[in-house]
């Protein structure tokens, strides 16, 4: 296993200040240059795997919400995760997953669990809100290491914490910032 390969595998079983301290050190790596033609959006390679375009979508929104993005490599062609975002000095790894049908968020999410415990949902698509909600708040019933997640739906982010889905008001507070 390569060095990058090794510090990325460690992500995965890291927590708390570690897990921080190990994210940023893979984000200073090396192996990360800046994407020709994009600003703050960083690669190490992976620009060959079929969800790259996926990945460099998601890659510009973040860049335009004002995020540092560095996109990670696959390097054991196992399940990884796809981003880390740095904005204001605060590291976050994420798992993306690109939402294209109807009814596909909630089967998206449940991929996206044992990646990160960060999912990023981009919502290409309109998508019934109330569904979405409901998917978000079983994605959390079922994955007990989820902490986030972000949603990017046009030119703007949503983010959703475990704790938020815990409340009564919950569906209504989603809809009202959802549908915004």
């Amino acid at each position: 296993m390569s060095d990058f390969a090794e510090e990325l595998y460690k992500l995965r079983i890291l927590t708390g200040a570690e897990f921080i301290a190990q994210l940023k050190l893979v984000a200073a790596r090396g192996e990360f240059h800046l994407l020709e033609g994009e600003t703050n959006i960083y690669t190490a390679g992976g620009e060959r795997d079929k969800d790259y375009n996926n990945q460099l979508n998601a890659a510009r929104k973040a860049v335009e919400l004002g995020y540092k993005v560095f996109i990670l490599p696959n390097p054991n062609r196992g399940r990884t995760p796809d981003f880390i975002f740095e904005k204001k000095g605060i590291y976050r790894l994420y798992d993306l997953k690109t939402v294209h049908g109807k009814v596909s968020a909630g089967n998206r999410l449940a991929e996206s669990v044992g990646q990160a415990n960060r999912v990023l949902l981009n919502m290409r698509k309109k998508y019934a809100t109330r569904t979405l909600a409901v998917d978000i708040k079983e994605y959390f019933e079922y994955n007990p290491e989820a902490v986030e997640v972000l949603i990017f739906k046009g030119m703007r982010s949503i983010s959703i914490s475990r704790y938020q889905t815990t409340s009564p008001m919950f569906f209504k507070e989603f809809r009202k910032r959802y549908e915004k």
